[in-house]
């Protein structure tokens, strides 16, 4: 790791490049990830010092930092497990996550007392911890690239402390619009605006995303916006706004879909599926996803188009997301009755109609993209979206795409996808009947249309256009 004050460009997130794992004999397994900012980070060049400033996650991930057992060019952070907690739980994943996506049930929630108070310090002092250490990090002029709603305060925190450092903040939401956004305390509303305005620059996934934030400044800081030169103007400091829309990485994805334990999955998919046609999704179970809805659009779809029964099959992958929040253990059993229900109501000795599994499997997810005829992404609301971009790169014969308007990636899609309103659950069960019945030869130069657009801007040339439009095209010094 480079020493203190010495380190020419920074990166800060919630989740870092490694992980460690305990093992049966106390030893430590370090597991390393994936991703853009990987890739990203590694394609700048390793000549120059960086450090990635991350937080501990796991017992293993704090085992590690303790013992001074981590990656040279990581700095995992030991928060206190219990203000994490408040952090990560309360604040990021059910107050902003909630707030930008726009699934409150605003009757019963939220509800801003006094726990949320005791949330929001934690949140705070979880942002101090990483500003902390990248001031303590960073070479005089150095480049430091804050990533999403985890740390939003980071930016105007670490500027407070380091005004020579050129800092980037990038959302990867969704943002709310003002009315919605206002759900927020007045304070804590001003408080993460000005937090990534302590930025030089803020980066969203889509022109829509950036707009609603801009719009947020003006509304709720009376900030100065520029929407022509995309810029905010608050208290004498400018901020610039910038978009770059994160794409699938095509020769990844590819490559990675034609090993063997994929072809070995694909077969017994094929198996299952028995020549019918297929409907995939490949979705986390998270609220946002709007999983429940699809199978009501599917259902929908299996009782008034009865030329379909036991001519389709539902490919439904749901993996486990937060089940330490109680909504989302909720939602997942919803998810699991929905499905049930309909194979109840359709199924036959022969025919499954919904075959849902909820164990992550990233080679089975991959052999599903493969046997594709019909992709289903029909999320409430979506920062991007990368399923949508990944299935049309992976099909096989071509797939049609079923999108809904609210995710990010329809902003490039929309053209080629059938575009849904994600509430609307009879118009999806249409869009799946449209999609299921596309002539082969159109469903097939639209899904090459799909693929070439969707990895436009892959993983690393998307980290590479931030730091570029941060940096201005100059390297660091």
């Amino acid at each position: 790791m480079p020493n203190a004050s010495e380190a020419r460009i920074l990166l800060a997130s919630n989740r870092g490049p490694v992980s460690y794992t305990v093992e049966d004999d106390g030893t430590l397994t370090p597991r390393r990830g994936g991703g853009g900012l990987v890739s990203g980070l590694s394609a700048i060049g390793e000549e120059v010092d960086s450090v990635w400033v991350c937080a501990a996650l796991s017992e293993g991930d704090r085992a590690a930092t303790r013992q001074g057992r981590t990656d040279p060019s990581v700095r995992m952070l030991d928060i206190d497990p219990g203000t994490f907690a408040r952090a990560y739980n309360g604040i990021a994943n059910s107050t902003l996550w909630f707030v930008h996506h726009l699934i409150y049930n605003t009757p019963t929630s939220p509800v801003f007392g006094a726990a949320f108070r005791r949330e929001w310090a934690s949140y705070e002092a979880y942002n101090t911890a990483f500003a902390e250490a990248l001031a303590a990090a960073a070479a005089p002029g150095a480049t430091v690239l804050v990533q999403d709603y985890h740390l939003s305060l980071t930016p105007r925190l670490l500027r407070a402390l380091r005004p020579d450092l050129r800092i980037g903040h990038f959302s990867h939401t969704p943002w709310a619009p003002p009315d919605y956004y206002r759900l927020l305390p007045d304070d804590i509303a001003r408080d993460v605006l000005t937090g990534i305005l302590g930025a030089d620059r803020a980066g969203f996934l889509t022109q829509r995303w950036a707009a609603a934030f801009a719009d947020c400044c003006e509304a709720v800081l009376g900030a100065e916006v520029d929407r022509d030169a995309l810029t905010v103007t608050h208290q004498g400091r400018r901020t610039r706004l910038g978009v770059h829309a994160l794409g699938a990485d095509g020769d990844f994805l590819r490559e990675r879909a034609h090993r063997p334990d994929v072809d070995a999955r694909l077969s017994a998919l094929r198996e299952a599926v028995g020549g019918r046609a297929t409907v995939v999704r490949v979705d986390r179970t998270e609220l946002s996803k709007n999983i429940v809805r699809g199978l009501h659009a599917y259902r929908h779809l299996l009782r008034t188009r009865p030329e379909w029964l036991d001519r389709v099959v539902h490919i439904a992958f749901a993996y486990p997301s937060r089940h330490d929040l109680p909504e989302y253990r909720e939602y997942t059993a919803s998810v699991l009755r929905t499905a049930q229900e309909i194979n109840d109501e359709f199924g036959t000795p022969t025919w499954q109609p919904v075959m849902l599994h909820v164990d992550d499997d990233f080679p089975r997810s991959l052999a599903a993209y493969r046997l594709a005829d019909v992709a289903l992404v029909n999320p409430i609301r979506d920062g991007m979206n990368l399923v949508a971009k990944e299935i049309p790169v992976v099909s096989d014969e071509g797939c049609a795409l079923v999108l809904s308007r609210e995710a990010g990636a329809h902003a490039e899609l929309g053209e080629d996808a059938v575009t849904v309103n994600p509430y609307d659950v009879i118009a999806t069960a249409e869009a799946l009947h449209r999609a299921l019945t596309m002539p082969r030869g159109e469903r097939t130069d639209r899904c090459k249309r799909l693929a070439a657009a969707g990895t436009a801007l892959p993983p690393s040339a998307w980290f590479l256009e931030q730091y570029t439009a941060l940096t201005e095209g100059q390297p660091p010094e």
